[in-house]
């Protein structure tokens, strides 16, 4: 007997992540020696402080229950302390957060509130695949936005078309940007907000690479803008700014109805994050500012180290001002897909072909900065003799 799939799994592409780590795997099991740039998963451990806070709440018999509902109330409270803390925003813990179980999640799930059949979405392209899978499940189309290096990889709202405002129902963005690195401007922010509520579309901010930032510049929230308590959705995770990605936890933030809306998919769909690490979370949102800032100097050593590397041998490169992504040109003649094949095959180095995030991203590859310093220094070992030959 032979079960087809449903139609909505046949307009997915090949979810990019899952078939590097197939090329990877297969590297692996023939005993090369691989340098990952592949995934953006921290290579460092979750810090000790922390795991030592989830071990003693794992011990309250009151955590090993469902841990239902909008997140623990200390948690959301936390959660509302870092953000005004962060960005001098303050929210309602009971109205205005939600916990989730790592913001994939809640990005995946955002569509199913507020998209219907035939809706638009507006996603950036090159963008994180996560935007228009959870589009298409919900039964709405995605519409693609350009992120050009010549404006700074910001979308140009004036090039939308009509006919795609009149049924858009999102619009999301990402600063710290993902795979680019791009940063956005106050200004760009307070432009998008004026543009969501012209037109009456959810502005979804996603926001994992928050702190992760270099030379002293933090980049803004989208609720600083005036009036996106009006339209806008932002989501934080935990997983990059503490080395937390195998814990799965992460936090929306935002209009209250925005909030709710995703309260009640995720409600019919699970049962909330375990409340265990809940308590570790809290551990991590209030730690003393060093443990997050010793992972941003180990990110700048090793960005300014391979960066500076690639631009030696004449690759064309900025240095990132912001998450662990280093987005560089391909070389003439050469495609995304091409390049990372060779890389991987003959230079033993993974990376992901910038076309795996949308067709604005062909003629580029992602290398993510998640390997220890003696690996970068290896892999950048390779490049010399890959370019070279």
């Amino acid at each position: 007997m032979k079960y087809d799939r449903a139609e909505r799994l046949t307009k997915l592409p090949p979810y990019i992540f899952i078939e590097i780590d197939k090329k990877r795997k297969a590297a692996l099991a023939a005993g090369v020696d691989l340098v990952d740039l592949g995934i953006g998963d921290p290579d460092r451990p979750t810090p000790a402080v922390l795991l030592r806070a989830l071990a003693n709440a794992s011990r309250n018999p009151a955590y090993h229950q469902y841990p239902l509902g909008s997140g623990l109330p200390e948690f959301r409270q936390a959660a509302a302390r870092w953000f005004e803390g962060r960005f001098g925003v303050r929210l309602d813990p009971a109205s205005e957060i939600l916990a989730l179980i790592g913001s994939k999640e809640g990005i995946g799930h955002l569509p199913l509130a507020f998209v219907d059949p035939g809706d638009r979405v507006l996603c950036p392209d090159p963008g994180y695949p996560v935007y228009n899978a959870g589009t298409l499940f919900a039964g709405g189309v995605p519409v693609r936005l350009p992120l050009l290096s010549s404006n700074g990889y910001l979308p140009d709202f004036g090039a939308i078309k009509d006919a795609h405002l009149k049924r858009a129902r999102i619009l999301w963005l990402n600063y710290p940007n993902n795979p680019t690195a791009a940063t956005a401007p106050e200004s760009f922010f307070k432009d998008a907000v004026r543009f969501c509520k012209r037109h009456g579309i959810i502005l979804a901010h996603d926001m994992a690479y928050s702190e992760i930032y270099y030379n002293g510049a933090p980049p803004h929230s989208v609720l600083e803008a005036p009036g996106a308590m009006d339209v806008a959705i932002e989501f934080h995770s935990l997983s990059k700014t503490f080395n937390m990605t195998g814990w799965r936890i992460g936090f929306a933030v935002g209009r209250a109805e925005l909030i709710s809306g995703l309260i009640t998919v995720k409600g019919n769909l699970d049962s909330g994050v375990v409340s265990s690490i809940q308590a570790m979370a809290i551990a991590a949102l209030e730690a003393p500012p060093e443990l997050s800032e010793s992972v941003r100097r180990v990110y700048q050593k090793r960005r300014d180290l391979f960066v500076s590397g690639l631009r030696r041998m004449g690759f064309d490169v900025e240095y990132p001002k912001a998450s662990f992504y280093v987005w560089a040109r391909v070389p003439h003649g050469a495609t995304s897909a091409s390049y990372s094949s060779e890389l991987l095959e003959k230079a033993g180095i993974v990376t992901t072909p910038g076309n795996g995030f949308g067709t604005a991203g062909e003629g580029y590859i992602r290398m993510a900065l998640t390997a220890p310093e003696e690996r970068l220094k290896i892999a950048l070992e390779r490049l010399k003799a890959f370019v070279a030959r």
